[in-house]
């Protein structure tokens, strides 16, 4: 038996019960095997076998007080996984779903994510199964504090520095950041995607939407093909969502359909990006009201047997969550000529759905390396802190354009030097594995 296989194994064995996390380390291990059994020298190390455990995973009770005065409790992660290139970085979730497999599964996928940007920046994840939909700020605000009163133990600008995430926006990360400042008495940059007043970073909040199109721009021009002209269809109707689709209209491509938890809503003549900014962004509505903007939209609800991945599109843009489009999608886009998928949010793609893209010939872009935007870009508001400065959008734009263009072609060299041209999967788990291992090499046994 093959070490990546054996180490595989021994993984799935020691975290039974934990899918999300089993199905990421089924996809990067199996991947990176062929490049990994042919270099001895990481066996004798054992470099899987440490690179898979995460270095601490924190886990801790989270009490609050909601407005009719009733103590409620939820559960709060962090898995602090690798910090061979550099502090802990990634970002908090709040979310339902959140359990320990789902921040695992995060943190892992992030430790390569991070190494592909080319910045020193480790890999972590946290989260907690608080729902703020429905919350009121005071709420919001309740949970954050209390949320925070134990994270503040764990982070710091050069050990962990925390991001937003999905339910995690401006609000929660205020509420946050200022607990924070409450309890250490300093003003470090502890979290990024902060508040441009004190220390947030132009261009942070449309990172990973602009970044994920700036890779699959690069994939699809280098195969001779461009976003003009084409109709796009993007998943969720979040932040990566929104500026993904407003970066694919500056470049010529028509985005026709967006969706949430609830269904998707399909708009022939193009999406009305103002429309949905002001439901999602001022109402904080769902997108069946978007139908209320433009009468000839079309709302399916969730559950109705049609998903957003029925619409017919040249593009695909996933955005919405983990393990959202499914074998039965892919091979309904690749049956209606969608020619590349790039994933905006992490994990979308099952693998059946993956494995039916890279046979089928569509350019698939991975989410570690097409969403990586977002987190380049907290790297990037962490620089500036650090410098005690603020650079303009369009130098911070044209770093992220620069970081994207990069990361596309380090991925794509990596899996032409495996023998297998564009297959971006197996190249963006082997290009940021080299570097992690090496790093982890030089360090020693720690």
């Amino acid at each position: 038996m093959s070490y990546t296989k054996r180490v595989l194994e021994q993984t799935i064995a020691k975290n039974p019960g934990e899918p999300e996390f089993q199905q990421a380390m089924t996809e990067i291990l199996t991947t990176i095997a062929p490049y990994v059994d042919s270099h001895p020298e990481y066996e004798k190390a054992g470099i899987l076998e440490r690179l898979v455990e995460p270095e601490r995973v924190i886990m801790f009770r989270i009490p609050w007080v909601d407005d009719e005065g009733k103590v409620q409790v939820n559960r709060g992660y962090r898995v602090q996984y690798n910090s061979a290139i550099g502090p802990y970085k990634g970002g908090i979730r709040f979310h339902p779903s959140v359990n320990l497999s789902v921040i695992k599964f995060l943190g892992f996928e992030q430790i390569l994510k991070n190494s592909l940007t080319g910045l020193p920046i480790g890999g972590g994840k946290g989260g907690t199964d608080f729902d703020p939909k429905g919350k009121s700020d005071n709420e919001v605000m309740a949970f954050c504090q209390s949320f925070m009163t134990e994270l503040q133990r764990h982070i710091g600008a050069d050990t962990d520095v925390p991001a937003g995430d999905i339910g995690v926006g401006a609000r929660e990360i205020g509420y946050m950041y200022g607990q924070y400042k409450r309890i250490a008495n300093n003003f470090e940059s502890i979290l990024t995607g902060k508040g441009l007043t004190y220390g947030g970073s132009l261009a942070r909040k449309e990172a990973t939407g602009y970044g994920l199109v700036y890779l699959t721009d690069e994939m699809l021009r280098q195969h001779g093909k461009s976003f003009k002209g084409a109709s796009v269809v993007v998943s969720g109707s979040g932040n990566v969502a929104i500026y993904a689709t407003q970066k694919v209209q500056s470049l010529g491509g028509k985005v026709v359909a967006l969706s949430d938890s609830g269904g998707f809503v399909y708009d022939s003549e193009g999406i009305d990006l103002a429309a949905v900014r002001e439901i999602k962004e001022v109402k904080r509505g769902r997108i069946s009201e978007y139908v209320n903007y433009r009468p000839n939209a079309v709302y399916t609800e969730s559950g109705s047997g049609k998903t957003i991945w029925s619409v017919k599109c040249d593009v695909a843009l996933p955005c919405a969550t983990q393990n959202e489009l499914h074998e039965a999608d892919a091979k309904l886009l690749v049956q209606n000529g969608c020619i590349a998928v790039g994933e905006g949010a992490n994990m979308p793609t099952t693998l059946e759905a993956t494995e039916i893209f890279l046979k089928g010939g569509v350019l698939f872009a991975p989410g570690k390396a097409a969403n990586a935007g977002g987190v380049a870009t907290s790297a990037l508001e962490m620089t500036q802190n650090s410098m005690r400065l603020s650079w303009s959008f369009e130098e911070v734009d044209e770093k992220l354009k620069g970081i994207m263009v990069s990361i596309y072609n380090n991925i794509a060299s990596a899996a032409k030097e495996a023998g297998h041209e564009d297959n971006f999967v197996m190249g963006a788990n082997i290009a940021g594995f080299k570097k992690v291992a090496e790093t982890m090499m030089a360090l020693g046994v720690v």
